[in-house]
């Protein structure tokens, strides 16, 4: 068996849609690296990364579990994009410190002897009919000041000190 050099293009062109699939961890496990390769240009529609065999198998049995059964949900993925532009930016990924809050929650906070009502949603968050991307631009148009959105509406963790620095002396 004499191996080739020949592009996406030329690969495509030669795989008809027809084509055998892999599938079903016997087939993959038992796959060519070739195959393999083959297998991600058809399933990711791109050149496979130049990573181990066991990864590039992990990757297309995540893409056919993805396929069959849907994929990360909007929260997820809003985590994710949010973690990646903190990598990008600093370099690294610090834990987050935030609570998962689901879609349909309501948040109740009372200032100035108003009650405020902020709706959890799939995008973010929804205050008096506007949609807002965080808790803190719904806490500066409460009461005109910078504050910690979840420390407004009280979403404190557990085990976290809130009076450090409220000390009684």
């Amino acid at each position: 068996m004499s191996t080739t050099n020949h592009s996406v293009a030329e690969d495509r062109a030669s795989t008809p849609p027809s084509a055998p699939k892999l599938h079903g961890t016997g087939d993959l496990a038992n796959a060519s690296l070739d195959e393999l390769r083959r297998e991600w240009r058809r399933l990711y529609r791109s050149e496979p990364p130049r990573v181990s065999r066991d990864l590039l198998l992990r990757g297309i049995a995540y893409r056919l579990q993805e396929l069959e059964h849907g994929g990360l949900g909007k929260t997820t993925r809003r985590k994710l994009k949010t973690l990646a532009k903190m990598f990008r930016t600093t370099g690294r990924v610090a834990p987050d410190p935030g609570l998962a809050l689901k879609p349909g929650a309501r948040l109740v906070r009372e200032w100035h002897g108003r009650t405020h009502t902020v709706m959890v949603t799939e995008d973010g968050f929804e205050y008096a009919g506007v949609s807002y991307s965080s808790l803190t631009k719904i806490a500066k148009k409460i009461t005109g000041a910078h504050w910690s959105g979840p420390r407004f509406f009280g979403l404190v963790r557990a085990g976290t000190s809130s009076e450090a620095g409220t000390g009684n002396a």
